[in-house]
């Protein structure tokens, strides 16, 4: 079976949401679809010593309760390149730069309904930095260093129920399997090492 878009227009649109409504022909009929439109987003994956990952423990109104997640962040800043908004959600999140940022995949998140890609970074290498929190959620974030275990154990992801810190740890984990010895270059500044006591 064929479909063809024989149209769009928007409904509504709130802050960085647009809900839009499609309309496609298939099988010679017309039918429409509403998705909520999205400029995408970044999440990192800070790793320290190789068997840590820094998250962020921080409210979501959405269910009205705390997560542990990885850093993220909305591709909000037009012509923004990806690794520049990994860099700069990292420091405004965690406190942290790194000196080496590499992209190790994107996933759309629901494609039911909206068009949200997220890219995954990977940050080794990790430093302190300024944090420059952006949101009142953001000013009571609290950010954790946590094990993840051995590179090829993948026990650890039975603690989130977040799917892009899920996505993003399970990435990581496969990507530093094949590049360890690359990524073993980059080492954590001694404030950092610090946290994992």
């Amino acid at each position: 079976m064929a479909f063809a878009k024989t149209g769009e227009q928007t409904v509504a649109t709130n802050g960085f949401l647009t809900m839009v409504e499609k309309s496609f022909l298939s099988g010679g009929a017309e039918y429409r679809r509403t998705i909520i439109a999205h400029p995408g987003a970044v999440v990192i994956v800070p790793i320290v010593d190789g068997t840590h990952v820094v998250v962020v423990r921080q409210f979501r109104p959405s269910v009205e309760e705390y997560l542990i997640e990885l850093p993220a962040g909305k591709r909000d800043v037009p012509d923004e390149g990806i690794l520049v908004t990994a860099e700069r959600e990292l420091q405004e999140e965690c406190g942290l730069k790194a000196q080496h940022l590499s992209m190790i995949g994107s996933f759309l998140n629901s494609p039911g309904f909206t068009d949200e890609m997220t890219h995954v970074v990977l940050a080794v290498g990790l430093s302190e930095a300024p944090q420059a929190p952006q949101s009142v959620e953001e000013e009571d974030m609290e950010v954790r260093v946590v094990p993840i275990g051995a590179i090829e154990d993948f026990s650890a992801l039975s603690g989130f129920t977040d799917g892009k810190s899920i996505v993003g740890i399970a990435l990581a984990k496969l990507h530093l399997m094949s590049h360890r010895e690359e990524l073993s270059s980059y080492i954590d500044s001694p404030e950092v090492r610090g946290r994992l006591h």
